[in-house]
């Protein structure tokens, strides 16, 4: 794999990060064909459960490479989402079954925006700043913004932001939902390593059909997603994924961490 996308597992952890400081981590056609394969990579590795996607400082992802974009080396076109079903795969990122936590470094503009709000919770540097500035390049987002930004923040914080192209720094993006922590610049690999093994220490295949849940019931309305939860739910029964000398031994472990972490 080329050095423009950077690829480690330790731990049942991948890390996945984009390597172009020097065009701060710009999404030049080849980053956009090797991020979805080293996504993809992680999906099928049986001895990954958790995917961690960065940039190379100083910057997350200054979103698409408008240099390439001027010169005519890349079809814009080529760039937006595919359209059609709306539960086929969008976005930048193939939709996986393992969860993937944005650790943003750095400013995330524009398509670099949308790359973050396509994972599936992200935490931020004190250095992190979030834009869109579709509107200020004269472009549409493709990749999801319109819908995921406003899931996130709401849609009228959603609104101000793509029609300012305004920049929201880490501790307004900590308020406002789009993130979900902010550690120093210094902390962020480890703290996101530290939540991915949390992760790993459950059961990986139930954090996977509850992640599949969510994303089932964001597509549909209130009242579909209740149902499609309980069938989840009936499913997992039926297909033995509930043993009751298992859930035991697992509640005991559950209530000794609890109290671990209270302090006793």
């Amino acid at each position: 794999m080329s050095d423009v996308v950077l690829y480690e597992v330790a731990d049942r952890i991948a890390t996945v990060t984009l390597n172009r400081p020097e065009a701060r981590n710009a999404l030049s056609a080849e980053v956009r064909r090797l991020l979805p394969e080293a996504v993809r990579r992680a999906d099928a590795d049986p001895d990954v459960d958790v995917v961690i996607l960065t940039g190379a400082d100083p910057a997350f992802c200054a979103g698409l490479d408008l240099k390439e974009l001027g010169a005519g080396e890349q079809d814009l076109s080529s760039a937006a989402g595919p359209g059609g079903d709306p539960t086929a795969a969008r976005g930048p990122l193939p939709v996986i079954g393992k969860p993937i936590i944005g650790a943003i470094n750095g400013p995330a503009i524009t398509g670099g925006f949308e790359l973050a709000l396509n994972c599936d919770f992200l935490v931020a540097s004190e250095r992190a700043r979030f834009a869109d500035t579709h509107a200020r390049v004269g472009i549409q987002p493709g990749w999801g913004l319109t819908v995921l930004l406003a899931q996130a923040i709401g849609v009228r914080r959603a609104k101000e932001m793509s029609a300012t192209g305004n920049f929201v720094d880490a501790q307004t993006a900590l308020a406002w939902g789009l993130v979900n922590h902010v550690v120093p610049h210094e902390e962020l690999l480890p703290f996101c390593r530290r939540l991915a093994a949390d992760i790993v220490s459950n059961d990986a295949a139930a954090v996977r059909r509850i992640f599949r849940t969510y994303d089932e019931g964001a597509l549909v309305t209130g009242a579909e997603a209740w149902r499609i939860e309980a069938e989840a739910a009936a499913e997992w029964l039926r297909s033995g994924g509930a043993r009751a000398s298992d859930i035991e031994a697992r509640r005991a472990a559950v209530v000794e961490r609890g109290r671990a972490q209270q302090g006793g």
